[in-house]
């Protein structure tokens, strides 16, 4: 079983925030991505696969078209998509996925809370090779797949081999290299995939273990990161409590 696979599992994608927080989060991604290729998806794959994601986070057809209304307005705001890494409390590592307007208040927001934990934010890269940096794809299951050929398929843009079903849901989730998004996401669509959504994510090379109460306080860090409108997703190297021995 692949790390990527087994990391998702055991954490079943634990969300932080509430929903009105992960609506915030996707009307951001879509103003890059209308700003970056216009705002009809059938032009623009990054679009569309933005659309998707609202769709399984049950992102409100109104709320989709309003944020595409709204990056085309002239006074709106250009957000940047920054990274932040460091240790946090009891040496875990934590990055810090933000789309931002103004770097200098977010990387403050961001370093306030490091400070508050006792953890220290450090330069650009530095955690780099505690993490893999892949892209994850999440689409709609088609009647006689055979996942096998589609990852033969896919095997240039080093997809794993394990992949991942949700069969209440009725997808499929993937895994491969960041610079192969477009790719995969081409490829998935012309093989007839539907609702093809992509994101990017950090997956430990190693877990640090932690104790009950260390990873409360590690929760507690997280937590207040995402109350920032600028956070994204916060990625950290603990182990997930589902898979505990």
């Amino acid at each position: 079983m692949g790390r990527a696979f087994e990391y998702r599992k055991a954490t079943k994608m634990k969300r932080w925030g509430h929903m009105a927080k992960a609506f915030t989060r996707l009307g951001k991604q879509i103003s890059i991505a209308v700003k970056a290729g216009g705002p009809e998806p059938e032009n623009n794959p990054t679009l569309r696969s933005v659309i998707a994601t609202c769709k399984r986070e049950n992102m409100p057809k109104d709320n989709i078209e309003r944020a595409i209304k709204n990056a085309l307005g002239k006074d709106q705001s250009d957000y940047k998509s920054m990274t932040y890494e460091g240790y946090g409390p009891h040496g875990v590592a934590v990055f810090v996925d933000t789309l931002t307007d103004n770097t200098t208040r977010t990387v403050a927001d961001v370093r306030s809370v490091f400070n508050k934990f006792g953890g220290n934010l450090g330069t650009m890269g530095s955690l780099a090779f505690l993490f893999d940096h892949k892209c994850v794809f999440t689409f709609k299951k088609k009647e006689g797949i055979d996942m096998e050929e589609l990852i033969l398929d896919l095997i240039d843009y080093d997809v794993e081999e394990d992949f991942e079903e949700d069969e209440e849901e009725g997808t499929l989730t993937i895994y491969g290299d960041p610079k192969s998004y477009a790719a995969i996401q081409k490829h998935l669509e012309e093989s007839g995939f539907e609702d093809v959504g992509g994101e990017f994510t950090y997956i430990p090379n190693d877990h640090k273990e932690v104790s009950a109460e260390q990873r409360e306080t590690i929760d507690k860090m997280v937590e207040r990161l995402e109350e920032f409108d600028d956070v994204q997703t916060v990625f950290t190297n603990m182990q997930p409590e589902e898979i505990e021995e």
